[in-house]
C-alpha cells in the first residue's frame, strides 16, 4: 500500500514538476488525498521518507507553507511496482494501477512490452522454479460447470480439470476409453453399460466410483443447458462401485459419443461435500490439472501428480485475464490460443526457427436469421438475396487473415468441393423485388471477435440499399440476425449441440415448427445404427437450412500458432488450443 500511496500523491501534487523540486502543499491537503486523518498522514509521510521516496519539509511558523519533494520518477516507479505485482501473481492490481496512474506517460506500452517477455513457457532450472506456461486471454471463462458449457475456451479449461467416461479420437475417428475402460450396449441401443477403471482419483484424493457418474448424469438430465445429451434417458443405475447402466426409452446409437462430450465431464458425488456455490468457485475433478486460483484476473492450475493417464510434463499453467482495453496491444503480445496468435519466448531467436502449427477449424463462421421475430427476414426471397450479396469468396479474398476458405456448410471438407460462383446482380435484384423489401432497418448483433466480418457485412448490404442498425452483442436475442462461430471438436455431437443446446443461437432464433422438424431429424439420426445413415439425416438438416438461407455460411478459420523450438509435444486440439498435458520443454 505504501507504493500506491506514493503514486497517489505524485499523481495529485507532482504533475509537471521536475524531481527534487519542493512543492508547496498543506498537511490537510495530503490527508484529503490519502483519505485519512492529519495524524495518519504524518505517519505515512514518515514511512515514505524512510524509503527515500520523498522529503517532507514542514512549514514552521505563521505563513510558512509545508513542502514535499518527490524523489522517484512516477513512470519508472509505476512500471517497477506493477512488475513486482505481476511477479507475485497479482495481475489485476497491476493493470488497475497502470490504468489509474499511467495517463500522460509511456508506462502502459513499456509495461506491456515487459509483459510480452514475461509470458511464455518458463523452463525451471534445477532447484529453481517449476516448468510453467503463462499466457494471456481477454475474456474470463463464462463457466467451469460442464452442464452449462457452450464456449470453446470454457470447454478447453474443463477438459484440463475434468475427465469424461470416454473420449473421441480425432485422428482415428473412433471412441477411446477414458474413465470407463470398456462399455457395451444391448441390441437395440436402449441400454448402455460402462465399466469404470480402478484408481481414478479426484483432486482431493477421493477415488471415483459409479456413484459419482450417476450423480453427474442425473444432474445433467435435470433441466441443464446441456440436458440434450440425456435425451431419452429413463434411469441411471449403479451396479456395484465400478459398473454403471443407463436405460433409455428409445434407441440412441450415439450415446457413447455423447459421453465423450466435455459437457458430460464427471463431478464428485454431492460436490465432494461442499455447498454447490462454494464448489464452483473452486471445482475439483479428475483431470490432468487441478485448479489452484480462479479470480477475475487470473486462473492458475497445477499438475495433478496422481492423474490416472500419467502426470503432465508441465508443472503449472498460469492464465492471465487481460483488461479488454488492452485488446489492441494484445496483437503484439505472446499468446497460445488459436487464430494467428503467436507465442514468443526469446526475441533473439530467428523466426525461421520457430515451429508453426496450423490447421483448419472444424466448424465455421456463419450468419443466422432470427425467424422467430416478425420482419422482412421471414421472406425466403430476401434471405436468398442477402446470401448472394454476402458472397463468401469475396469475404475471404477481401478480408484475408485467418479466413482460410469460403464456407458452404459446417465443415471445411464439404466446402472445398463446392464450386464458387460469382455474384449475379440481376438475380439479387429479382430476389429483392420478390421479397418486397422497402427499406426496413434490420437489427444486427455481432461480437467484437467478428467485428471485421460484421463491418464487411454492413457495408456490403448498404451498397444494395439494405439498412442495418448495429447493436451491442448482449442484445443478440432481440436482433434480426447475428454472426457467430461454431466449432465441432466432437463432430456429430457438436453438430447436434448447435441445434439443441438451450442457450445456442439456433434454439433462440428458430420458430417452433423448424425446431420440431429438426428434433425429428435428430431423433432419426441417433436411432440410425450406421454412421452413413446418421450423416444422411444430419446432412438433411444442414442442406435444408442452407437452401432456405435461414443460415448463411461465411468462412472457415485457420487456427495457427508459432512456438519456440524448445517446446515439444505440441498440437492444436479440435478446439484450436494447445493441449497442456503433453507439452514439455527441451533443456537448452
Amino acid at each position: 500500500m505504501l507504493d500506491e500511496r506514493y503514486l497517489l500523491l505524485h499523481e495529485r501534487f507532482g504533475g509537471g514538476t521536475e524531481l527534487g523540486i519542493p512543492i508547496e502543499v498543506t498537511l490537510d491537503e495530503l490527508a484529503d488525498a490519502l483519505y485519512c486523518t492529519s495524524r495518519n498522514a504524518k505517519l505515512i509521510l514518515r514511512k515514505l521518507e524512510s524509503e527515500h521516496l520523498i522529503e517532507w519539509l514542514p512549514g514552521l511558523g505563521r505563513g510558512n507553507r509545508s513542502r514535499i519533494v518527490f524523489k522517484a520518477d512516477k513512470e519508472a516507479y509505476l512500471i517497477e511496482y506493477s512488475q513486482h505485482l505481476v511477479e507475485n501473481g497479482d495481475y489485476k492490481r497491476a493493470f488497475d494501477l497502470i490504468g489509474e496512474f499511467g495517463n500522460g506517460t509511456y508506462a502502459k506500452p513499456k509495461f506491456l512490452e515487459w509483459l510480452d517477455n514475461h509470458f511464455g513457457y518458463k523452463k525451471g532450472e534445477e532447484g529453481g522454479p517449476d516448468d510453467t506456461l503463462i499466457f494471456p486471454v481477454l475474456k474470463s471463462p463464462h463457466t467451469l460447470d460442464p452442464a452449462d458449457l457452450l464456449y470453446a475456451f470454457d470447454s478447453h479449461l474443463i477438459r484440463q480439470i475434468f475427465d469424461r467416461l470416454l473420449r473421441f479420437d480425432e485422428q482415428t475417428g473412433t471412441i477411446a476409453p477414458m474413465i470407463a475402460h470398456t462399455w457395451s450396449s444391448n441390441d437395440s441401443a436402449t441400454e448402455w453399460t460402462f465399466y469404470l477403471r480402478k484408481g481414478v482419483r479426484f483432486h482431493n484424493g477421493q477415488e471415483l466410483t459409479s456413484r459419482d457418474v450417476q450423480f453427474t448424469l442425473e444432474r445433467l438430465k435435470d433441466g441443464t443447458a446441456n440436458g440434450w445429451l440425456m435425451r431419452g434417458v429413463e434411469r441411471v443405475e449403479t451396479i456395484g462401485p465400478r459398473v454403471l447402466r443407463v436405460k433409455l426409452n428409445r434407441p440412441n446409437w450415439m450415446f457413447d459419443r455423447f459421453m465423450c462430450s466435455a459437457a458430460a465431464s464427471i463431478l464428485p458425488f454431492g460436490f465432494a461435500g461442499m455447498e454447490e456455490d462454494s464448489y464452483w468457485s473452486h471445482p475439483l475433478g479428475t483431470g490432468p490439472f487441478r485448479l489452484v486460483t480462479w479470480t477475475s484476473g487470473r486462473i492458475e492450475m497445477a499438475a495433478f501428480d496422481a492423474y490416472f493417464q500419467g502426470r503432465p510434463y508441465l508443472d503449472g499453467v498460469d492464465i492471465v485475464i487481460m483488461p479488454e482495453e488492452c485488446s489492441t496491444e494484445m496483437d503484439g503480445i505472446a499468446k497460445v490460443h488459436h487464430s494467428l496468435d503467436t507465442m514468443r519466448m526469446d526475441r533473439s531467436t530467428p523466426e525461421d526457427t520457430w515451429q508453426e502449427i496450423e490447421k483448419l477449424c472444424q466448424g465455421c463462421t456463419l450468419l443466422t436469421w432470427n425467424v422467430s421475430r416478425e420482419g422482412v427476414q421471414q421472406s425466403e426471397a430476401f434471405r436468398r438475396a442477402v446470401r448472394m450479396i454476402l458472397h463468401p469468396g469475396d469475404m475471404v479474398a477481401e478480408l484475408g487473415g485467418e479466413r482460410a476458405l469460403p464456407a458452404f456448410g459446417f465443415r471445411p471438407d464439404a466446402s472445398r468441393s463446392h464450386a464458387v460462383e460469382p455474384t449475379r446482380p440481376d438475380r439479387v435484384r429479382r430476389a429483392l423485388e420478390e421479397s418486397g423489401y422497402n427499406g426496413e432497418v434490420l437489427r444486427f448483433a455481432c461480437h467484437q471477435k467478428y467485428g471485421e466480418d460484421g463491418m464487411w457485412v454492413v457495408n456490403r448490404l448498404a451498397a444494395w440499399g439494405i439498412q442495418i442498425e448495429t447493436l451491442d452483442y448482449d442484445q443478440w436475442p432481440e436482433s434480426d440476425f447475428v454472426i457467430s462461430g461454431l466449432v465441432f471438436p466432437e463432430d456429430e455431437v457438436c453438430e447436434i449441440e448447435a441445434y439443441e443446446h438451450r442457450d445456442c443461437v439456433m434454439q433462440a432464433y428458430f420458430d417452433r415448427e423448424r425446431k420440431e422438424w429438426i428434433t425429428g431429424r435428430i431423433d432419426a439420426a441417433v436411432a440410425a445404427e450406421s454412421t452413413d445413415q446418421r450423416r444422411m439425416f444430419l446432412k438433411e438438416i444442414e442442406e435444408h437450412l442452407r437452401d432456405e438461407a435461414t443460415v448463411i455460411f461465411l468462412h472457415h478459420r485457420r487456427l495457427s500458432t508459432f512456438l519456440h523450438p524448445s517446446v515439444r509435444g505440441v498440437s492444436l486440439n479440435p478446439l484450436g488450443w494447445i493441449d497442456f498435458k503433453d507439452v514439455w520443454l527441451e533443456q537448452a
